[in-house]
């Protein structure tokens, strides 16, 4: 197992593109981890058979899973105008499906004594439009059904600021409701600087992510680009340093979506955390 600072580090499965969870094992094991974040969106679909054997060859491995994920079919990224259509529980065609894609996510995670799934719920309106109270039954509706199964509904950071997003988790008033940190989502939708956002959502950060960005030149209205962790505009040292101060003892989980060498960006992010994580 390996630690930083007292952290698990780990990888998302997603990340390095695993062909199933045989090759998800094995690519785990061979950057020298012994934990991943497990997207959830594949093996809900399966047949009982076919998904007990995938999670029989997880269990043996031996690997922990520090949460599950979910995302849904019909989320367009091509541009921050698009997502914040198409994401999560925003539209209404697809609120439906989706809440019960997310309920599948749960079950299954439950039964693999998961007790975290993330997500993103999509764009959190501002709390005067008349969209907010809808935003806030629905993931009150899921984190109901989700508290039934002894699961948490971890809310990924970057689609809007830190104080709308602790003033929206104030309004949802649902225990089992935290955040998955992810500070290059904040610089990649131009949603503030996330170590000033690490201070302002504090206790509520339940998961992190370690992952890197770059701003873009319209901040907000184009995409940054995402970098290997090290390279962009996070910082390492305050990063980790800003965890330390809310007093965060969680998972370090890797997540990299973009380059053509997964493993390779995993092994430098690995490699930055222990250059960094003696100096903190």
């Amino acid at each position: 197992m390996m630690r930083i600072q007292g952290h698990q580090v780990g990888v998302c499965s997603w990340s390095i593109r695993p062909v199933d969870l045989a090759d998800l094992a094995g690519k785990v094991v061979e950057l020298g981890l012994s934990s991943v974040q497990l997207a959830l969106g594949a093996l809900i679909v399966l047949d009982d058979e076919r998904k007990q054997q995938q999670l029989g060859i997880l269990r043996q491995s031996g690997i922990e899973v520090s949460a599950g994920m979910i995302d849904f079919p019909g989320e367009d990224y091509t541009s921050i105008a698009m997502i914040r259509q198409a994401g999560g529980f925003a539209p209404d065609e697809t609120w439906e499906v989706r809440r019960q894609m997310t309920i599948e996510a749960g079950k299954l995670a439950a039964g693999m004594g998961v007790g975290k799934l993330s997500c993103h719920i999509g764009f959190v309106p501002p709390s005067s439009a008349g969209h907010y109270e809808p935003m806030v039954r629905r993931v009150r509706d899921v984190a109901k059904e989700l508290a039934n199964l002894g699961v948490e509904l971890l809310m990924e950071t970057g689609q809007e600021g830190a104080s709308e997003l602790l003033q929206f988790l104030n309004d949802l008033g649902t225990k089992n409701v935290h955040i998955n940190f992810d500070p290059a989502n904040m610089i990649l939708y131009g949603a503030g600087d996330p170590i000033e956002a690490i201070g302002t959502l504090g206790r509520h950060i339940r998961h992190v992510h370690v992952k890197d960005a770059v701003m873009s030149d319209a901040p907000g209205v184009k995409w940054g680009r995402e970098v290997v962790f090290g390279q962009g505009q996070v910082g390492p040292e305050r990063f980790l340093e800003a965890l330390e101060r809310i007093g965060y003892q969680g998972p370090l989980v890797i997540e990299r979506e973009a380059g053509e060498d997964r493993m390779g960006d995993v092994r430098e992010a690995i490699k930055v955390l222990e250059e960094v994580g003696v100096k903190v």
